[in-house]
């Protein structure tokens, strides 16, 4: 009798430590499933604001590239002062026969219609073109010209010569390496001494012979003239 009792406890114990270690291997397989089943965390703000931050900086750098590219692969530019918009019409001209990019003079003090009476010997223009240490200042922002060799340069006719602007253009720049081209616009006088004016005040560069240009000049047949290549 005792020992069947014995033989009992000792099934009953059995039974129960197979009983545990199933709870064991249910509640593992549970945990498992229920970690496989979570999904992915999202990202912080400082996680989200850093990656945005690299997007944009690869975003730049591309644009950067992209704009370095296109500025150094043209070698020609044409600058030009404009106080009626003529020579201006004329340098789009040439820009558009050549390729060449443009860059506007401007006076830091506008030219008014006042300014520009030949007529009145105490005007603005008068008075500056009768001075010829004058430099009036530029008012437009500097301009790298790495990456050009060629170059037009263009302005009205004032009192027979280039505007004083003009040398202040010139004597702010170094042109070493560069063909310089100057054409002007004028109601009847020619480029006159202008063009060799600029060059000694500009002291560099490889300036050639310039001439007067209109509305209606054939710029390609000017430009083919000039004999660059």
């Amino acid at each position: 009798m005792k020992k069947t009792n014995k033989m009992m406890r000792v099934t009953a114990l059995l039974m129960m430590a197979v009983f545990l270690l199933s709870l064991a291997a249910c509640g593992s397989k549970t945990n498992t499933a229920e970690t496989q089943a979570q999904p992915a965390q999202n990202p912080t703000a400082a996680e989200t604001k850093a990656a945005d931050a690299q997007q944009s900086e690869t975003t730049a750098n591309t644009a950067d590239t992209a704009t370095e590219a296109v500025s150094s692969g043209n070698k020609t530019l044409v600058v030009y002062f404009s106080a009626t918009g003529t020579t201006k019409g004329v340098a789009q001209n040439i820009a558009n026969a050549t390729g060449a990019d443009t860059y506007e003079i401007l006076a830091a003090q506008t030219y008014t219609e006042a300014d520009l009476n030949w007529n009145d010997k105490s005007s603005r223009t008068t008075t500056e073109q009768n001075d010829k240490s004058v430099r009036p200042e530029i008012g437009s922002e500097k301009i790298s010209l790495d990456g050009y060799s060629t170059i037009y340069i263009g302005y009205p006719i004032w009192w027979g010569e280039e505007p004083r602007i003009m040398d202040t253009f010139v004597e702010s720049y170094d042109f070493t390496g560069k063909t310089m081209i100057p054409f002007c616009t004028s109601g009847g006088s020619g480029i006159g001494s202008s063009g060799k004016n600029l060059e000694q005040n500009a002291g560099t560069g490889k300036w050639i012979e310039g001439e007067r240009l209109s509305a209606d000049t054939d710029i390609a047949a000017w430009i083919k003239g000039l004999n660059l290549s």
